[in-house]
């Protein structure tokens, strides 16, 4: 269901914002794009903290914005939370005081079990009696999170809360993202130029250049279109939502089913039934005509392809559909001339490896 709606345009120099969007009203979107490109000030028009002379936003039954009335409510006016690349909290207060602050400002109080549910979620229960220089960065912004969340806000906006963590402390808190990922009730508006961070959180895309949206839609279906950047990346992958459905302890391996078969992976610690996203870069995809026989690689699945084109010198960008899910396959010119690849071939696919994002 789409419930927001943010249309803006605003000039300031030489840049441009103009963007029409609609979004769903649960999830995370990711707001991805080079510096520039306009992710940032989308963000802070959201937020009330920077006005479009021409806007519209609303977000479920919400009007926060109207030109065309005068409309514009001011930031602190917005039930929203926003988390920064910095987690700028109170230096001077406890974790539980720096919590405390943002409780007095919600509208609606906090049942004690929906409080300590929140703690857990992002894993702080042990934080509580920490001053702020105590933490680690990553600390630092799971408490952020959870000061810009225990308000309750009707959506929360997220601007690259990773991007002052090394990739250590990165590793500490994508895990806690990905729960919020999937246990929010409210939308989540995140911003980030790390193509990880959208293969890991992403529900809905939206692509941005200069001030504009270049393409917005489901995370898995975006990042294999061939027009956009994403698919012609040397780090290019896509997306699969699978299940697990068996174990094979004696060759540690787990088995997942998606919409086109079976696939084998690393043992993966969870019930049988447990809903996952694995990642699948082009890099390791590899073609054939014929099923392969006693081959090393064991995922091997019959795929139609649905476009091909070339983009580097000697490079080859194929795009697959395996049952109703996309690949993309890096080969080189020379492979797709000698197999003869064109659209609507069915073909077979090795996919050499894989990663689990949660």
């Amino acid at each position: 269901m789409n419930a927001i709606t943010a249309r803006f345009e605003l000039t300031y120099g030489d840049f441009t914002l103009a963007v029409d969007l609609q979004l769903p009203n649960t999830g995370v979107t990711v707001l991805f794009g080079a510096s520039g490109s306009g992710k940032t000030t989308l963000l802070r028009c959201i937020a009330g903290l920077q006005k479009a002379p021409l806007g519209y936003l609303q977000i479920n039954d919400l009007l926060w914005q109207d030109s065309t009335q005068n409309l514009f409510l001011p930031t602190h006016q917005r039930n929203l939370g926003y988390v920064f690349q910095e987690a700028n909290l109170f230096p001077h207060l406890t974790v539980k005081e720096n919590l405390n602050f943002g409780l007095k400002r919600q509208r609606q109080a906090h049942k004690p079990t929906e409080f300590k549910d929140l703690l857990e979620l992002l894993g702080i229960e042990h934080l509580l009696k920490r001053l702020p220089e105590r933490l680690s960065g990553g600390e630092r912004q799971r408490v952020a999170i959870a000061r810009a969340l225990v308000l309750k806000p009707d959506i929360l906006l997220m601007d690259e809360p990773l991007a002052a963590l090394d990739f250590k402390r990165k590793q500490e808190i994508l895990p806690f993202l990905t729960r919020l990922h999937q246990q929010l009730a409210i939308p989540v508006l995140y911003v980030t130029h790390s193509q990880q961070e959208v293969a890991q959180l992403a529900d809905t895309l939206v692509i941005m250049e200069q001030g504009r949206v270049l393409a917005t839609g489901d995370v898995a279906d975006t990042l294999t279109r061939l027009d956009m950047p994403f698919s012609k990346d040397k780090e290019a992958s896509t997306v699969w939502h699978v299940t697990l459905i068996e174990h094979e302890t004696e060759y540690h391996l787990s088995r997942v089913i998606t919409t086109g078969g079976v696939l084998n992976l690393p043992y993966i610690e969870a019930p049988l039934g447990t809903a996952l996203r694995i990642q699948i870069y082009a890099r390791d995809v590899s073609i054939a005509l014929a099923p392969p026989q006693a081959s090393s690689i064991l995922n091997i699945l019959p795929a139609t392809i649905l476009a091909l084109t070339p983009e580097m010198p000697g490079q080859c960008v194929v795009q697959l559909r395996i049952g109703s899910d996309t690949l993309l396959a890096h080969i080189t010119q020379k492979s797709a001339h000698l197999l003869g690849l064109k659209p609507d071939m069915t073909v077979y696919v090795q996919i050499k490896g894989t990663s689990l994002l949660n």
